[in-house]
């Protein structure tokens, strides 16, 4: 029997809750996505009996492959084996062996078994037991009606080696020979509309091809994502095909699309600071620092940045970065004036080639009808043949105050990649 469909059931109550997440399927799906299985669903399931039951049976119809993740534990609400047995219609069966190997578990901590860990030692009958080395809760692997049954436990720990164990032991020969593929390309100074209508040619190219693309448009914060799968024969050539397909969004989207391989706005520009040997810095307003905090959270930064202050207050501009104060009494200090002041004053007390200023109203408070909420000046000075140079826009951004300045951060990191790819 070869994989094609397949769904997750992440069961347990907890899931429904904003305290947990599951990031169980993430994985698994990306597991199996390297095998050349797409997911076709993934569910919640709380811990009733009547709703899992109902999950459980609709899935079936329609999967070849149906992963549940959780509700293996030993207590009353733990009741993912007990519907899976029903439904396939075999009895559960007391396995001896497994109540051993929980047993020396609490023994090897000096732990007395409680006696409801023997719910774990309970079996559908015929069902295949998975190991469990990180936890009481073995797994189980069950054959029905030519479609396969995976519970896995629920904590990561435990449920992510027993899950690559099942796949070098059951999935991947069953996986078939075609692989399955993605790229995640981002674009940044469109809309998600403006985006669609000038793939849509693309879009019917693909479908239309002998290796069809699938695609994905998300409207993302500051950022469009596009994301492009394909199932090809082997690797190369799905690559291949992907290279290709990348090239004509290229063609299609210029200097907008700034990642080709799901790079962040500041992996792309610390690469193209390091490729040209810049170092670049930040004066920092109503960002409180992002800009700084999203290029060092890049592994190998200290490569290109240089330093970051944040000048919150009218005077801090004026002690560290020489904004003169008359400057700020005419423009205001959220102002283009103000920002370039900034970009510019950075790139001369640093040791670095491109510098950033940013000034605005990140709110709640704060705005007024001449300048509100959303408003952010943005402003990027080059430092070379003793001069600087500097470039400057003011923004107006929607949504709250962390969108605000997260927007803020992306556009003045897009405006230095933008200013180097045009020089360069």
């Amino acid at each position: 029997m070869v994989v094609v469909r397949t769904e997750i059931i992440a069961v347990g109550s907890e899931m429904l809750t904003p305290a947990h997440v599951d990031t169980n399927s993430l994985y698994i799906t990306e597991r199996l996505n390297e095998l050349g299985i797409e997911l076709q669903a993934k569910s919640v399931g709380g811990d009733d009996r009547g709703v899992l039951k109902s999950m459980i049976a609709d899935a079936l119809r329609r999967t070849d492959l149906l992963i549940l993740t959780g509700g293996l534990g030993p207590t009353d609400d733990d009741l993912t084996r007990e519907v899976v047995a029903g439904l396939v219609g075999q009895p559960l069966e007391y396995h001896p062996e497994i109540f051993e190997r929980i047993d020396k578990r609490f023994a090897a901590r000096g732990l007395k078994t409680p006696e409801i860990n023997r719910r774990q030692a309970m079996v559908p009958r015929g069902a295949t037991v998975l190991p469990n080395a990180n936890g009481t809760a073995p797994g189980l692997l069950v054959e029905y009606e030519h479609k396969l049954i995976a519970l896995l436990p629920g904590p990561p720990r435990e449920m992510k080696p027993m899950f690559e164990a099942l796949i070098e032991d059951r999935l991947r020969t069953r996986a078939g020979s075609a692989c399955l593929i993605r790229r995640l390309l981002r674009i940044t100074g469109q809309s998600e509309s403006s985006v669609e209508e000038k793939m849509q040619p693309l879009y019917a190219k693909w479908l239309a091809s002998a290796t069809m693309i699938n695609t994905t448009i998300l409207a993302s914060l500051a950022q469009i994502e596009l994301h492009l799968t394909v199932i090809a024969p082997d690797l190369d050539e799905g690559r291949r095909v992907l290279d290709a397909a990348v090239q004509e969004v290229q063609a299609v989207l210029g200097t907008d699309l700034f990642s080709t391989n799901g790079e962040t706005m500041q992996k792309v520009v610390g690469e193209l600071c390091r490729a040209r040997g810049f170092r670049i810095a930040a004066a920092e307003s109503c960002t409180g620092g992002l800009v700084m905090a999203r290029l060092t959270e890049v592994p190998g930064s200290s490569d290109y940045v240089d330093r970051g202050v944040v000048v919150y207050s009218n005077q801090a501009k004026t002690d560290l970065l020489g904004v003169p104060a008359a400057l700020i009494q005419k423009h205001g200090a959220v102002s283009e004036p103000v920002a370039e002041a900034m970009a510019s004053g950075m790139a001369r007390i640093a040791s670095a080639d491109l510098a950033v200023g940013i000034t605005g109203v990140a709110g709640p408070g704060g705005g007024t009808p001449d300048k509100p909420v959303g408003m952010v000046a943005v402003a990027a000075a080059w430092a070379r043949d003793g001069a600087i140079q500097t470039r400057v826009r003011t923004f107006q951004f929607l949504g709250g105050r962390e969108m605000v300045r997260f927007q803020a951060s992306q556009a003045a990191l897009d405006m230095v990649r933008r200013w180097i790819m045009e020089d360069s």
